[in-house]
């Protein structure tokens, strides 16, 4: 876990006169999990979605494979798609079947051979537990299965790295296991991983690195998740944590 894969150097992003990151310092190793929590409203889902250029920055620098990312670059298609995001809404198409839903992008985007894609889709769709299910369309699935196939979706593309934004939070509590076993497996498999979440117990069993935000700040960050979880050095970690029932030992 020795490769730097993200850099983020003295990141600022706001809305207007309102600062939502100030001046973020982050580096992601090949491999490595890293779970980014805290209050709504710190700058989480923002962070995500500047480093995936879904948002302009006003100072500062991310860097993927030593690559600098920017919104208005000429080529952001071409680095976009080193980075797979997942959001809590799906973003499926709903007048496409999954397998249309998967392939889309590795086809017209990656001009990569329909027959290879729809394989590829085939085999993940298998080891997400939706065998079968690739002719259907995204009504006729449940929010845990639909967010299975946005997660297939991401990973047809190969990115470098997977950006998970909440992935559990629109899904009743029924599903989010079935959700969250699956990205275990990908944490397993050795996937560099940033992932935003409400689920402590869930953060506290996958991260390498867990990293809490406070009004766009870095107020903690732990290589030990286990020792943050049961005691945070921060008083502020601790007063977040304290509003969660989940169990420490």
């Amino acid at each position: 876990m020795n490769q730097e894969l993200l850099e983020i150097r003295h990141l600022h992003k706001s809305y207007g006169e309102h600062t939502i990151i100030k001046d973020l310092n982050l580096t992601v190793h090949k491999g490595e999990v890293i779970v980014v929590i805290g209050p709504s409203g710190c700058g989480k889902s923002t962070l995500l979605r500047c480093i995936n250029a879904l948002e302009p920055i006003q100072d500062g620098q991310i860097c993927i494979g030593g690559e600098s990312i920017h919104k208005d670059d000429k080529n952001i298609s071409e680095k976009r798609q080193k980075i797979g995001m997942v959001f809590q809404s799906y973003e499926l198409f709903p007048h496409k079947t999954i397998l249309d839903n998967i392939t889309l992008a590795p086809v017209k985007v990656q001009k990569r051979k329909r027959a290879e894609a729809e394989k590829e889709a085939i085999e993940l769709l298998g080891k997400v537990g939706l065998s079968g299910r690739k002719d259907d369309y995204p009504r006729q699935l449940s929010g845990g299965q639909k967010q299975r196939v946005a997660i297939v979706r991401a990973l047809c593309m190969h990115p470098e790295i997977l950006l998970l934004d909440e992935i559990t939070a629109a899904l009743d509590p029924e599903m989010v296991r079935e959700v969250l076993e699956v990205v275990l497996d990908l944490a397993k498999n050795g996937s560099t991983m940033i992932i935003v979440t409400h689920e402590m117990a869930f953060a506290k069993a996958i991260a390498d690195r867990v990293i809490f935000l406070d009004q766009g700040e870095i107020v903690e960050e732990s290589t030990n998740p286990k020792r943050f979880f049961e005691n945070p050095e921060t008083d502020r970690a601790k007063k977040f944590l304290d509003n969660f029932q989940y169990e420490k030992n």
